[in-house]
């Protein structure tokens, strides 16, 4: 699980809390039925008008991808790739497709069974290219899913708010309960607007972060692929391979190693 995203979560409507009570408001005029109806029902429905079946359908798996999902290791993945291009040079291409069966990823799986059954190189890249840009295309669509929720909860808040201040008008005659029939009001734009800032826009930004993970592992394999398929060196093809790493993971792969030489 990813305990970043549950804990940014967790610890932002948190302080919002502990922030109104301190200033001496009672927790129990936080929980608005009513207000959480129109908010939460009219975002839901709004955002099912824009959708698509298959992105209605597709919204648990998108929360497990943001919230359970993992990045390949791409130091395995290097270390795989510059072991099969050991094999290939020794061995020939076609050693390998004893080997494509031990790898879980279906695209690296697609990747050596083209180059095995001996695909023109530019026809791999271009099948493997447009698998990516099909995945960037899936990605995006699932990240606006929570990205159009962000920008109708706001709306919703405000819709609940006025409906709110309509009962206040037309209670006029009781001056007593103005107050606490003002306060319930707000509630609704409370709502709209810490939902979206708080849960749909940070989920869609933690999508579109796995998006570029996946991506850059899948530009890794065709990299890697093409070059075995080449007969490049495997020395340099993993120092080649390396240079597609952000500097956090390189510096962190760094310190592991200098952390089992030391030991």
């Amino acid at each position: 699980m990813d305990f970043a995203s549950v804990l940014g979560m967790v610890f932002g409507i948190g302080a919002l809390v502990v922030a109104f009570i301190a200033e001496g408001g009672e927790i129990q005029a936080l929980f608005q039925w009513t207000a959480a109806l129109i908010v939460f029902g009219g975002t839901f429905a709004a955002t099912l008008v824009g959708l698509s079946r298959d992105q209605i359908l597709a919204v648990p798996k998108l929360l497990k991808v943001a919230f359970l999902g993992k990045t390949q290791n791409p130091h395995r993945l290097i270390n795989d790739l510059v072991e099969l291009a050991g094999t290939a040079r020794k061995e020939g291409l076609l050693a390998l497709e004893d080997r494509i069966e031990q790898f879980e990823d279906p695209f690296l799986k697609q990747g050596i069974q083209l180059i095995v059954d001996g695909v023109d190189p530019e026809l791999v890249r271009t099948m493997l290219e447009t698998d990516v840009q099909f995945l960037e295309h899936r990605h995006r669509q699932g990240a606006a899913v929570f990205e159009a929720a962000g920008g109708y909860a706001p709306t919703m808040g405000i819709i609940g708010t006025v409906m709110g201040l309509v009962h206040v008008l037309s209670n006029l005659s009781d001056v007593q309960s103005l107050g606490p029939l003002i306060a319930t009001a707000f509630i609704a734009t409370l709502y709209g607007v810490a939902s979206a800032n708080l849960i749909y826009f940070p989920i869609a930004a933690k999508l579109k972060l796995r998006s570029q993970e996946e991506i850059m592992i899948r530009e890794l394999i065709i990299e890697g692929v093409l070059s075995i398929q080449a007969g490049e060196n495997p020395n340099l093809l993993g120092q080649k391979l390396k240079a597609f790493l952000p500097p956090r993971w390189r510096d962190a792969e760094e310190r592991k190693g200098e952390d089992r030489e030391a030991a």
